[in-house]
């Protein structure tokens, strides 16, 4: 397949990019608001043009497992649900994250907590960021605001998942994985020969009978001596990834006099709301963490010397925040406004809290 331009929602573009960008494995289970990813991928039945396999599996659980055994193979696997199904994930995902194996998750965001609302949220921030499972692991977690940046961040996420032989999370709100825009997808990415992925995922478990010794995929070591060097090992790997992956974007920092960190969509909305307060001559700056984590901790501080206070905007109770509040070194006020349970900022809405917390406090 070619470059081509469409336009679909966000959960149709991740579907198309899982194909062009040559995914072997595709393991997921029905769920608003990403539902549309598995339905597409059923309609467009790649199996029949790239070999690739798609399932849908009996629940959530038995999905995340199934990219587990994929992974250990050293195929290009992964899997979507949302809010409430990624938390059944989540013994899987440690599982995954210990036994140091490539996997890319894709969370669409709804409103919670328990069962909730369809309606999009940013409440799944923790979860992401801070390991949903047990044990001490990261996620590199990516945080598209647009479309466009849901079929990128495919090709991104399996290239770091292999780079680093680490789970990827594509962590997006439902507005995202809903909205229509005109997309840019890729060529056709060649899926590897089995003597490629041999030479790339050298680890993999990949039933050799020829007198080599097997690899055994595990995340259980009973020696805790042993377990503390995993342990170790992981944290070295996590040190590479925060010095060499971090990743934001800035809109109007340099001459501003207040700044708005936001992600996801809810950077798009606080975007028109920097503009709104300039055509009131407040001066606004924009800093978009695309790296959840790892967080763009020296960019926010940088970005916030010499302002005279910070706006965290978030689709939730407020969990960015605490993420701001450790990056800025300035004794500035860090003030949060969020909406909850589905409901979305206006862009008016977020001046009138820019005014009330910081400006006029």
């Amino acid at each position: 397949m070619k470059e081509e331009i469409r336009l679909m929602k966000g959960n149709e573009a991740i579907a198309h990019a899982a194909i062009r960008y040559g995914c072997d494995g595709y393991f997921g289970y029905p769920i608003t608001p990403q539902s549309e990813v598995l339905e597409t991928l059923e309609e467009l039945m790649p199996w029949e043009t790239t070999g690739m396999v798609v399932l849908q599996a009996e629940s959530e659980v038995a999905a995340i497992n199934m990219v587990y055994g994929g992974a250990a193979t050293g195929k290009c696997v992964m899997t979507s649900s949302s809010s409430p199904g990624v938390s059944l994930k989540q013994e899987g995902i440690s599982y995954i994250a210990a036994a140091s194996l490539p996997a890319l998750i894709l969370n669409v965001m709804r409103g919670g907590p328990g069962l909730g609302t369809i309606q999009p949220s940013q409440a799944d921030y923790f979860q992401a960021t801070k390991g949903g499972g047990h044990g001490d692991y990261h996620l590199i977690v990516l945080a598209p605001s647009t479309v466009q940046e849901m079929v990128d961040f495919v090709g991104l996420g399996f290239d770091l998942m292999f780079k680093y032989t680490n789970p990827v999370m594509i962590l997006a709100d439902g507005i995202v994985g809903q909205m229509m825009e005109k997309v840019q997808l890729p060529e056709q990415r060649p899926r590897r020969t089995e003597e490629e992925i041999r030479k790339q995922c050298p680890w993999a478990a990949d039933g050799r009978k020829d007198g080599r010794k097997r690899n055994v995929i595990t995340s259980l070591e009973l020696e805790s001596s042993k377990m503390e060097v995993i342990n170790h090992q992981l944290q070295a790997r996590y040190r590479e990834i925060e010095k060499n992956e971090t990743r934001w974007e800035e809109i109007g920092v340099e001459d501003a006099d207040y700044l708005i960190v936001a992600f996801g969509t809810i950077a798009r909305i606080s975007d028109k709301a920097r503009e709104l307060a300039a055509e009131e001559g407040i001066k606004v700056g924009i800093v978009r963490p695309i790296t959840l984590w790892p967080f763009p901790t020296e960019a926010v501080n940088k970005a916030a010397r010499g302002k005279k206070g910070v706006l965290v905007v978030e689709l939730n109770a407020g969990q960015m925040i605490e993420d701001v509040r450790l990056a800025v070194h300035d004794n500035l006020p860090v003030e949060h406004f969020g909406r909850l349970g589905g409901i979305i900022p206006s862009p008016e809405e977020v001046v009138t809290a820019l005014k009330e917390k910081i400006i006029n406090k």
